[in-house]
């Protein structure tokens, strides 16, 4: 493979990931290295986004207008980089809107990146998940543009969104994303939910999947299985300010009315 058959399959790439094609190729010259990222991006080939990441300018394009795919971008941003939360949802093309910031779990501290008026933000794995050695669960491969890009399965998603809210959007958005998904291994969402090992996100699974039990279809082990993992005292779905909502006894759970009722259906 030439070098421009390197820039041609890597439409976004990191200095370890030049470095790599070039040793294949014999070269392990630092100065040679550097001096060819330099030239590429001097003659607008390349566009460096930030140390160590850059773009390839496809032919035709300037670095000013050339395209970019912000998933595979994100992906790119940490060496282990793992898209998730409303990203993830946006990647599996099921989000309801569309959002700027692309969210991404990492193991490293990732300072925010700003590119093109959109916002790229790692965050670390839950803890419960790191000291288990489980951070890649429910974790799949996409392919983007000939490129692998890890993102959470639609069943980790569902739990992480509960799980952090803020991470997901409005409830509203939430809400409207999950429900376009036809279809979730429910063997899978609870298996995770145990993983996690937080009682009031095994709560708000729990009262999700039987809000929609008749399209979900959730077993009555499913649903015992969450049972048995939920507070032992009442606990507010959103922890933040209390509001006042509907108290659900099944999963000693308050849900705010506007989530109990899904007012924003009442709208038109």
């Amino acid at each position: 493979m030439k070098l421009q058959d390197f820039f041609s399959t890597h439409p976004v790439f990191t200095y370890e990931e030049f470095v790599e094609f070039l040793s294949s190729k014999g070269s392990c010259n630092v100065k040679t290295r550097e001096s060819l990222l330099r030239h590429y991006t001097r003659t607008g080939r390349l566009l460096r986004v930030r140390r160590g990441l850059y773009l390839t300018v496809p032919r035709g394009f300037t670095p000013e207008n050339c395209p970019v795919d912000p998933y595979l971008l994100a992906s790119k941003v940490a060496p282990d980089s793992v898209l998730a939360y409303h990203t993830a949802l946006e990647l599996h093309s099921k989000a309801y809107s569309v959002y700027e910031e692309f969210v991404f779990l990492t193991r490293s501290r990732i300072r925010p990146l700003n590119f093109r008026g959109q916002r790229y933000r790692g965050v670390t794995f839950p803890k419960k998940l790191r000291d288990k050695g489980c951070e890649l669960f429910g974790v799949v491969s996409v392919d983007r543009s000939g490129l692998d890009v890890q993102v959470t399965s639609l069943e980790r998603t569902l739990v992480d969104v509960l799980d952090r809210p803020s991470l997901g959007g409005t409830w509203e958005e939430i809400w409207r994303s999950l429900e376009m998904v036809e279809f979730f291994d429910l063997d899978k969402v609870v298996e995770y939910v145990i993983y996690l090992g937080n009682a009031t996100t095994a709560a708000k699974v729990g009262f999700f999947l039987e809000q929609h039990r008749d399209t979900l279809m959730p077993c009555e082990d499913h649903l015992n299985r969450l049972r048995a993992l939920i507070p032992t005292k009442p606990h507010y779905m959103v922890r933040n300010g209390r509001r006042p909502g509907r108290f659900i006894r099944e999963w000693n759970l308050v849900v705010p009315h506007e989530i109990f009722k899904k007012s924003w259906e009442e709208i038109l």
